[in-house]
């Protein structure tokens, strides 16, 4: 079974870049999907038709940037947008949940949103966030992983994973040449949980490629290699 992605995407700004991200792990097998968390139903029939109708239309455009018009389109309804996906993800069985940087942050940096911090402290899915302007380009590729931490083996068994999938290579220290972050949670989480340390975290900042965190003692597997472009 391949690891299942899904994509948080409400067509604002900076989330294209997630888009991009799950394009990026489509590539490497992973079966990718898009979601869209509404915080409340509307009391009127006829509205409430119209909204599901504007979310749908917005992660159909999500799907076309995805290069897969035919990815499964979740619409969530849930007052709390980490809630929502945390849920989805467990009726989905998803792996993992793509993020956008926040919407100030710079070109070229990440920065973690509110509803990717919450599920970075104490969540079951292992997380990824997407640096600003990922998806402005086109020829992105991955050839060199790198593996934060010294967890159970989490991260650096998806590490190794990806760089397969991606026909990439596996570095153990972080430089300007790394393409993604593949980070371990904290030895003393529970295990299947995610919790970063606060020298991941610093990373996290002051990272300009992709971040992938890992739950503890949880691989992700990926399998088959396909062209990055849509």
């Amino acid at each position: 079974m391949p690891t299942k992605i899904i994509v948080s995407y409400d067509g604002t700004a900076n989330e294209d870049d997630a888009v991009a991200l799950g394009r990026l792990f489509a590539a490497a097998g992973a079966e990718v999907s898009l979601a869209y968390v509404r915080h409340a139903s509307e009391p009127d029939s006829a509205r409430e038709d119209i909204a599901q109708h504007e979310a749908q239309a917005l992660l159909e455009r999500g799907a076309e940037l995805l290069g897969n018009p035919t990815a499964a389109k979740h619409v969530v309804t849930d007052r709390s947008t980490p809630e929502g996906l945390a849920a989805l993800a467990e009726r989905e069985g998803a792996q993992g949940i793509v993020f956008c940087s926040d919407s100030h942050t710079a070109k070229g940096h990440i920065a973690i949103g509110n509803s990717a911090q919450r599920l970075l402290e104490g969540g079951t899915t292992a997380i990824a966030i997407a640096p600003v302007d990922l998806a402005e380009d086109e020829d992105a590729t991955v050839s060199q992983i790198v593996v934060v931490g010294d967890g159970d083996g989490g991260a650096r068994e998806s590490a190794a994973a990806l760089a397969a999938a991606l026909g990439a290579t596996v570095a153990p220290v972080a430089n300007e040449q790394a393409d993604l972050l593949v980070i371990d949670s904290r030895p003393e989480v529970e295990q299947g949980r995610v919790g970063v340390s606060a020298s991941a975290a610093h990373l996290i900042e002051i990272a300009t490629c992709p971040v992938l965190v890992t739950p503890r003692g949880v691989a992700l597997s990926f399998g088959r290699t396909v062209a990055l472009s849509a």
